[in-house]
């Protein structure tokens, strides 16, 4: 599913030009979802948010890096991302393309440097958007209080793709506030996070926290301006 943030602008565009007059970028991430062994929603949520925060943090994207202008061009307009899905062939095909595959407990997602937003590669292209949709057999575990945790709204119905996108523009809003010396701390520890949906009540305090909050363009399956994920990083809290 792709995805568009509406939340406070890039750290690389000039405050004088609009977001949508930069040129247009999207993040291409893929999740391999198998036949007979698809992985569970919150599994492939947080190693979708995982994947966001590797390519971000990655010396490629950095610099002179290979990636960075790329990286800079996509962070300049909206941050779009989409999730398509892959298996077998596709798979692997996908998987020969230069990117980097994040796994999870059994989920594997695989992010790939921005590209314009009808210049996909062609073994991207085909894959489909549709058919993400996924379960937790059991529900997750609490996560402990000192953990990032990226909150999924309790109001919004989302495809498994919508919200792993969403999951993601959370890590990066998150990345984009934090300090250098958190951002080592954060990657040294694999970038460690849950995603979870709270009761109304907490969800209600935590979109006027003062935390990152993402709110979506309205592109695809829900309205725009939607409030979908609440950064929660225990270096953000006030």
């Amino acid at each position: 599913m792709s995805s568009e943030d509406i939340s406070p602008g890039s750290p690389f565009r000039h405050e004088s030009v609009a977001r949508d007059e930069a040129p247009q970028y999207v993040l291409p991430l893929v999740v391999r979802i198998e036949k007979g062994a698809p992985p569970a929603r919150t599994d492939a949520l947080e190693t979708a948010a995982r994947a966001v925060l590797t390519i971000l943090s990655d010396d490629r994207s950095a610099g002179e890096g290979e990636w960075a202008q790329a990286m800079r061009d996509w962070q300049d307009a909206r941050i779009r991302k989409v999730v398509r899905r892959a298996r077998g062939a596709e798979w692997r095909k996908a998987s020969a393309l230069p990117g980097i595959t994040v796994t999870g407990e059994e989920a594997e997602v695989r992010v790939f440097p921005p590209v314009p937003l009808d210049g996909w590669p062609k073994e991207l292209a085909k894959l489909q958007v549709s058919g993400t949709d996924l379960d937790d057999p059991e529900a997750p575990a609490e996560p402990g209080p000192a953990e990032p945790v990226l909150w999924l709204s309790p109001e919004l119905d989302m495809s498994a793709g919508k919200a792993m996108a969403q999951a993601g523009h959370g890590a990066q809003l998150a990345w984009w506030e934090l300090s250098d010396a958190d951002r080592k701390s954060w990657r040294d520890a694999g970038f460690r996070l849950s995603v979870r949906t709270p009761g109304r009540p907490l969800w209600q305090e935590l979109t006027v926290s003062g935390l990152p909050v993402v709110r979506d363009a309205g592109f695809t399956e829900i309205a725009p301006g939607s409030c979908t994920v609440v950064a929660d990083h225990p270096s953000l809290r006030s």
